[in-house]
């Protein structure tokens, strides 16, 4: 069992956009990604997928992105970003999944020889455009969804290794200490993917191991569009 994970794929199958205006290297991005995810990923993989699957405003509109995901080899497990707004309640996003899909919210899911948890996070204490007064909230309240989830995991797998998802950086380029860092430590996390970041300098985001635990950034223009192994 292999795990792999890409995430911000920013689909647009209902309305299309032309995803070169963030420039020429995201031309044809969704052809490329499915192209690498046919040749290496098998039955019995895992896929983690941690937020901005689509730029659709509603579920019904999304369904032709979903599809085309669920179409894709492997176990596949989705986590909501900040773009996917189309997002609506756990049932109705899960009643259009199909072809082992599956999504992570507020709970946890066992695979074999592993256990996936994670939330989509939130800006953290100390980055550019954090406000106290409009963002402290959202950052508790998602702190305690990641808790919720990872606890659900501890519960029903308690003795596999724990991977965790987010969508927000967990923490910044110099590893600070936040509630998300805090919560992974706490649990025995083995390694953590996220996304959401585009576009930036390999020596400014968090890589590698922290504390004991592993972090992955997956956007897909980070992976050259190409899904990253992680185990």
């Amino acid at each position: 069992m292999r795990v792999y994970a890409i995430g911000d794929l920013h689909l647009s199958g209902f309305t299309p956009k032309p995803m070169n205006i963030f420039g020429e290297h995201w031309s044809e991005h969704w052809a490329n990604i499915k192209q690498n995810w046919t040749e290496i990923v098998e039955d019995g993989d895992v896929v983690l997928l941690p937020g901005d699957l689509s730029w659709a405003m509603k579920l019904s509109e999304a369904k032709v992105d979903i599809d085309g995901v669920c179409a894709m080899p492997g176990t596949k497990i989705l986590l909501k970003g900040n773009h996917d707004y189309w997002w609506s309640s756990l049932s109705q996003v899960e009643a259009l999944l199909t072809n082992e899909t599956y999504i992570i919210q507020n709970n946890s899911l066992y695979v074999r020889d592993y256990v996936f948890a994670g939330s989509r996070g939130w800006i953290i204490p100390g980055s550019n455009g954090y406000d106290k007064e409009v963002d402290e909230k959202l950052y508790l309240r998602e702190a305690g969804r990641l808790e919720m989830s990872l606890q659900h995991a501890k519960k029903i797998a308690p003795d596999k290794q724990l991977i965790g998802m987010m969508h927000f950086p967990p923490t910044d380029a110099q590893g600070s200490q936040t509630l998300f860092t805090d919560l992974f430590e706490e649990f025995g996390v083995y390694k953590v993917v996220y996304g959401h970041l585009h576009s930036v300098n390999p020596d400014c985001v968090l890589t590698g191991k922290l504390r004991g635990v592993e972090y992955h950034l997956v956007s897909c223009d980070f992976t050259d569009f190409k899904l990253a192994q992680i185990i």
